[in-house]
């Protein structure tokens, strides 16, 4: 191995040389052959690495072996089924296991932070001592903190080491759809189990279920503020963002009557952090029949709004619960949601200007199968207006960094994935961080500043001479020798390299080490797309 020296200032200065002059020129990879190849027919190296960078968050050797393996379509059928739950490496799964949110059910949870706060309160309240009451606070805040970041280490584990990958990217983007800030009132509590019980099982089975799970969710319910939403206190925020964001999109055909309408119908939907076992609470007689309590979900009469309403030009027949069924059933089965929802994962996948056919095709997809995910993500995924379209899309911060994990690390498994979050945070995409409800953009024009560019220049120095701080159980410890991965020895590197332009194999080709070659490959054009 070639002895370690730090990247010099000359170096960095070449890599944004090379990202300025190339970035208006350059062109995605030749798509043809990704156009004529068979499902059973095998794949280049190039199409692999196409599909992979698709398809999961990013691609490595040990991927590009399975894939060439199994063929593409074995392959993508166990992509868009995968085996439940997926088997992760002994070592990310234990990390996972040990975690608080792992080992402690959310009802738990919940009692010890609500416990926390009543003694923080209590200890104000009764003046024990200038700070103690402060202190305590401080305590429930860090809980909080630690309970969120433990979220953000599970999900990156998963992203980085799950054979499962597309249910990875699913969830990641269905998280994003539906997006709750942990900046908010006591959503970090409660992320955590919003991914694993609401998300997470539906990522690739059925639209209308995961809205629903969506819906029924704490941490939605108060991002949103349903949990107000009261007959005669009628809060509109989440009917709203529901219609604009989550299903039908704006310009769709809606009106603001509609948003009304969905607001009452929403009344008295809520949850409450009462014992299981709790008696419900005091109604009328005539009310008790439409109570129901599932988990933490609480669907309470007497804050229902009982009167009739219309929705998208129909009343809706139903009464109580009943009711908010019916209204989503006509809201998911809308031309208008499988247009938007279509749309959305074609701009997530595929391009920022994507084929209006493959928009149509993808929706025709959805509607035919009455929301079925896997079936329209496969619809989407070998049309061949997707295939023309092949590295077209600007990886936003969360598919930059973790593609670059994955492709230097592979399979060998971090012991501490923190500099991975630190490294997103850096790109400005930090988890569960979006603070309003239409989540993160996906759009080339949102990531690829000057100030984004040079900020992905200093992550990409980080993981080419210094990413084996991912490997130290000890953050004193001294780094191994070297501190960074060779990545011009993978193979999938060296498939992407085949294909670039002659000015970044140029630069390349200055690298006067293996820092320099790692950064000079991490900081091109080409691995700015996938």
């Amino acid at each position: 191995m070639r002895a370690y020296r730090m990247l010099s200032l000359s170096a960095a200065a070449l890599a944004g040389t090379l990202w300025l002059t190339a970035c208006a020129s350059h062109a995605p990879p030749d798509a043809t052959s990704a156009q004529a190849a068979l499902p059973d027919t095998p794949l280049s190296a190039s199409q692999r690495q196409q599909w992979l960078d698709r398809v999961t968050w990013g691609a490595s050797d040990s991927a590009d072996a399975q894939l060439q393996r199994l063929g593409l379509q074995r392959w993508l059928d166990a992509q868009l089924a995968p085996h439940q739950p997926p088997r992760l490496p002994d070592q990310a799964q234990q990390q996972i296991a040990a975690l608080e949110i792992s080992q402690r059910s959310m009802a738990d949870l919940q009692r010890d932070v609500a416990a926390q706060r009543l003694a923080a309160r209590t200890a104000t309240e009764q003046g024990q001592g200038d700070g103690e009451g402060a202190r305590l606070r401080q305590e429930v805040q860090r809980h909080l903190n630690q309970l969120a970041a433990q979220a953000q280490q599970r999900q990156v584990l998963r992203a980085i080491y799950s054979p499962a990958q597309l249910q990875e990217q699913m969830t990641w983007f269905w998280m994003n759809h539906f997006n709750v800030s942990t900046r908010k009132a006591e959503t970090r509590l409660w992320i955590g189990d919003y991914e694993e019980q609401a998300i997470r099982p539906h990522a690739l089975g059925n639209f209308r279920s995961l809205l629903e799970a969506s819906m029924r969710h704490p941490a939605m319910l108060l991002y949103l503020d349903n949990a107000s939403n009261a007959k005669g206190r009628i809060n509109e925020n989440y009917a709203r963002e529901l219609l604009e964001l989550h299903t039908m999109g704006v310009g769709s055909g809606y009106t603001q009557a509609d948003v009304q309408a969905m607001a009452h119908v929403l009344t008295g939907v809520g949850f409450s952090t009462r014992d299981a076992g709790a008696p419900p609470p005091r109604m009328a007689p005539a009310l008790q029949a439409d109570y129901r309590r599932q988990g933490f979900f609480e669907f309470n009469p007497s804050r229902h709004d009982y009167a009739p309403q219309v929705l998208l030009g129909q009343p809706l027949h139903a009464k109580g619960l009943a009711a908010v069924d019916e209204a989503l059933d006509r809201i998911v089965a809308s031309p208008a949601t499988a247009q938007f929802i279509a749309r959305k994962l074609v701009l997530f996948f595929i391009s920022d200007d994507p084929s209006p056919a493959l928009v149509q095709r993808t929706a025709a997809a959805f509607a035919r199968s009455h929301g079925d995910i896997a079936t329209t993500l496969r619809a989407l995924l070998t049309a061949p207006e997707a295939s023309a379209q092949q590295g077209q899309r600007f990886k936003d911060p969360m598919h930059y960094v973790l593609g670059a994990v994955r492709l230097g690390y592979d399979e060998r498994v971090a012991s501490d994935v923190r500099p991975v979050i630190g490294w997103i945070n850096r790109l400005g995409q930090p988890l569960y961080g979006h603070e309003t409800p239409d989540g993160y953009p996906v759009a080339q024009s949102d990531w690829a500043s000057s100030g984004q560019m040079a900020a992905r220049f200093d992550v990409a120095r980080q993981i080419a001479t210094r990413s084996a701080v991912l490997f130290r159980a000890d953050p004193q410890a001294p780094l191994e020798q070297p501190p960074y991965p060779d990545l011009a020895q993978r193979a999938t590197a060296q498939a992407r390299v085949a294909q670039w332009s002659a000015a970044s194999r140029a630069a390349l080709a200055q690298a006067r080490n293996v820092p320099d070659w790692n950064t000079y490959f991490l900081s091109a054009p080409e691995m700015m797309v996938r």
